[in-house]
């Protein structure tokens, strides 16, 4: 292992960032790694992808790491490039669940990829956790392999597989990976590398936080989960399996939890500690160079969103059923110091190419910086899969004051001329904090403001685990009130789900008649997409709502679904004709006339009442 901070004199663009060949390992001066990283993604030097992040921090702690990005799994020659790695290869399938990357919700392969140079597609395998695992192995026998990053983290246990139409495995036994790290795993990732230089091997390490491994036996603590067996052909073993999981999430109190394969056990420990704001800046103060790669001819297409953007915290306490968040960054909000955030604004405006912009100041939820529970012996035995549903928790601190000066410390700084939050913020919330209302509005809205209702029906509200539209409601009356009073032509554009279980038709028909009374066009609308992990994906594949009991009402067939999304969308003329069918699959053809305006009489034809019910 390599002094701690030691780096060569003669520093260059080699140097500037982590190698990635072998001229490169020459230039650190280094003829051997510790930890070779494989990743799905173009190699982006920037705290805001998780590969580099990881690869960064264990550099400081004086490892001699090095990336592939996005080698030819074919092509075990390529995987060579630097070499075999004294310790261990870690592999990453990318910031993205690599199918979710390549198909779309109508299951259709996407013809980009904006983690690739240049957005072109096929830079990365289907399944890529498990296909660079398999070529890792090939090139290096005998070397262990761990695995993390989004795609293994949700995948760590028996899970629904939307693009197969089954229930898989854990992703741990069908890579015939040593471990897997689940999280954001700095902590996880460092405890390892020491523990192996150390001599242990990752196969042979059960008892460490924010991992899972294959063991002949469960420990004598424990929760079983249902088999893969019995949840791969019981929907409602599969369910309870979800919910005993999700109990177990608290890093503080939550048991090891195991579930059989066969003749083998799957045992996920508890969640990595959550990150102290100390732990957290330091990460962000690591010498990021903040771009891609010097050897891309072609820019990448992520790296340009997140550009001038900056991550002022992790975690969501939401809960919403869609979202997989949680499961990955947790619930447990950790926030970046003020100075750190400055600091880092500070640099960027120092880079080349910076205008004075910063598109963004947030996280998953922007206005969920600096929350926290107020109580901490409750926060530590805490069950709750999120702290806002169905009502906010007594215990939750909702900061106003911190966030709002957040904004304007960052804002007043010489070369910042303008700052936006484009992350979304969380409507419930902003009853609790007017001053962060006053100062998004009066500073951070260019001109359009989009929020995320994601529903606008109370009954769905709940399914979803979100407030119901009377919040949104009020939000719109301020905002519009506040608009005016400043003398500012600004709009809300309001970010929608079409297809989540528990939505049919009729509900998406009033959602699109509520729209148009309003005078709200939506300009993006996201086809639901089951993902391992999450809540709305149990119900997805099981028609039950697996912590109430009550069944759902799940659209899966294609034409369903786009009927769901071509209502939300009804104010386009291309969608004018599946707007008709909708109405008049489920018998509203009354709101003909309000959603698309004066439409030919043969169009407006009635569909016969003894097949208005009849299933799309």
């Amino acid at each position: 292992m390599a002094e701690k901070g030691s780096r060569p004199s003669n520093v260059h663009r080699y140097t500037d960032f982590l190698p990635t060949n072998r001229k490169e390992m020459a230039a650190w001066g280094w003829s051997e790694l510790d930890i070779l990283f494989v990743s799905g993604d173009a190699y982006i030097d920037h705290p805001a992808f998780g590969v580099p992040l990881l690869a960064r921090f264990l550099a400081s702690h004086g490892y001699r790491v090095g990336i592939l990005a996005q080698p030819d799994w074919r092509n075990l020659e390529a995987l060579r490039a630097m070499g075999r790695p004294r310790l261990f290869a870690a592999v990453s399938g990318g910031a993205m669940d690599s199918m979710v990357n390549h198909y779309t919700a109508a299951r259709k392969l996407r013809s980009n990829d904006a983690y690739t140079p240049g957005g072109q597609a096929g830079a990365r395998p289907n399944r890529a956790v498990i296909a660079y695992t398999a070529a890792i192995k090939g090139a290096f026998k005998g070397l262990p392999v761990v695995i993390g990053g989004i795609e293994a983290s949700l995948r760590r246990l028996a899970h629904f597989d939307y693009w197969s139409d089954q229930v898989r495995r854990s992703v741990l036994i069908d890579a015939k990976a040593d471990l897997l790290l689940y999280g954001m795993a700095e902590k996880t990732v460092l405890e390892l590398a020491q523990r192996c230089a150390a001599g242990e091997s990752p196969g042979q390490i059960f008892d460490m936080a924010g991992t899972a491994v294959i063991c002949a036996e469960p420990p004598a603590k424990c929760v079983e989960l249902p088999s893969f067996e019995s949840v791969s052909s019981e929907p409602e073993a599969f369910n309870r399996a979800f919910c005993l999981a999700v109990q177990e999430a608290n890093p503080y109190c939550g048991q090891p939890v195991v579930q059989r394969h066969g003749s083998r056990w799957v045992l996920v420990n508890r969640p990595a500690l959550p990150l102290t704001q100390a732990e957290l800046d330091d990460i962000y103060a690591l010498p990021f160079s903040r771009s891609p790669h010097y050897s891309y001819t072609e820019p990448v297409p992520a790296f340009e969103q997140i550009r001038f953007s900056i991550t002022s915290h992790r975690g969501c306490c939401g809960g919403c059923a869609f979202c997989a968040i949680a499961s990955h960054q947790g619930k447990i909000i950790q926030s970046r110091s003020e100075s750190s955030i400055v600091s880092e604004v500070a640099s960027i405006a120092q880079a080349g190419g910076f205008r004075g912009t910063i598109t963004d100041v947030g996280g998953p939820t922007a206005n969920m910086y600096g929350m926290r529970c107020g109580h901490p012996k409750a926060h530590k035995s805490c069950r709750r899969q999120g702290c806002l549903f169905p009502e906010p928790c007594r215990h939750l601190v909702v900061e106003d004051q911190a966030v709002a000066s957040l904004l304007k410390k960052v804002k007043s700084l010489p070369a910042v001329q303008h700052v936006f939050v484009a992350s979304g913020v969380r409507l419930d919330l902003l009853e609790r904090q007017p001053g962060y209302f006053q100062q998004l509005l009066n500073h951070h809205v260019g001109g359009l403001l989009k929020v995320a209702p994601e529903t606008l029906s109370d009954k769905l509200a709940r399914v979803m685990r979100k407030p119901g539209p009377g919040v949104f409601t009020d939000f719109l009356a301020r905002f519009r009130n506040h608009s005016r009073a400043l003398g500012k032509r600004q709009a809300v554009i309001p970010y929608m789900i079409a297809g989540h279980p528990g939505c049919s038709l009729e509900e998406m028909v009033d959602t699109a008649l509520f729209l148009k009374d309003n005078g709200l066009c939506v300009e993006q609308v996201q086809e639901f997409t089951p993902t391992p992990g999450t809540l709305a994906t149990c119900m997805y594949h099981t028609g039950v709502d697996p912590e109430t009991g009550q069944r759902v009402h799940v659209a899966k067939s294609a034409r369903e679904r786009r009927l769901q999304k071509a209502l939300l969308l009804a104010h386009l003329p291309e969608n004018r004709d599946d707007v008709l069918q909708a109405l008049q699959a489920c018998g509203r053809q009354d709101a003909t006339e309000q959603l698309l305006g004066n439409v030919p009489a043969k169009a407006r034809k009635s569909v016969p009442s003894s097949k208005r019910s009849r299933k799309v």
